[in-house]
């Protein structure tokens, strides 16, 4: 490793976040919302049609994912729902690289829980419900563009990590 792809690993790793966040801030809540709400009903599908996420229904699940300053709710009423304005009944609050990790099935949400990288705050029960729903997701029954960007983004950002 040089000293240079050293210093450019932890500039990327530093600096995506801000870019990421400043980005968002340009796009209405109103927008996210819906993108999200789409990906994740389509991402979702099979546990939506097998009724795996009935245990939701009448429940908030808050998602904050801190570096990049994004949050919101969901909720399931026979598809999922998701908004700003909800009290949520668990949250889970990490960062991008620990939650593409976990998606791309890097890294287990329970070492990070540890690692104190991975927050679960409120009903630890509802939020266990949560992480071995999202746990028993394969990444081959994702849509073929969903699967090919979470593997590479997990494999360029352990790429990055390494250099760090």
């Amino acid at each position: 490793m040089s000293g240079i792809s050293q210093q450019l690993a932890s500039h990327v790793l530093h600096f995506a976040p801000r870019v990421s966040k400043q980005s968002l801030a340009l796009v209405p809540d109103k927008l996210t919302l819906a993108l999200l709400s789409k990906l994740l009903n389509l991402m979702l599908k099979p546990q939506i049609e097998q009724a795996e996420l009935e245990f939701l229904q009448g429940k908030w699940v808050a998602i904050s994912i801190a570096d990049i300053g994004l949050q919101f709710q969901i909720s399931f009423n026979g598809q999922l729902i998701l908004s700003h304005q909800q009290n949520a009944d668990v949250t889970f609050i990490a960062n991008v690289p620990e939650l593409l990790l976990v998606a791309a099935a890097k890294e287990d949400p329970d070492t990070l829980f540890f690692q104190r990288k991975l927050r679960i705050d409120g009903d630890t029960e509802l939020g266990l419900e949560v992480k071995n729903l999202l746990l028993g997701i394969e990444l081959d029954s994702l849509p073929a563009a969903a699967k090919l960007a979470i593997e590479k983004l997990a494999v360029t950002l352990q790429t990055l990590q390494q250099y760090q």
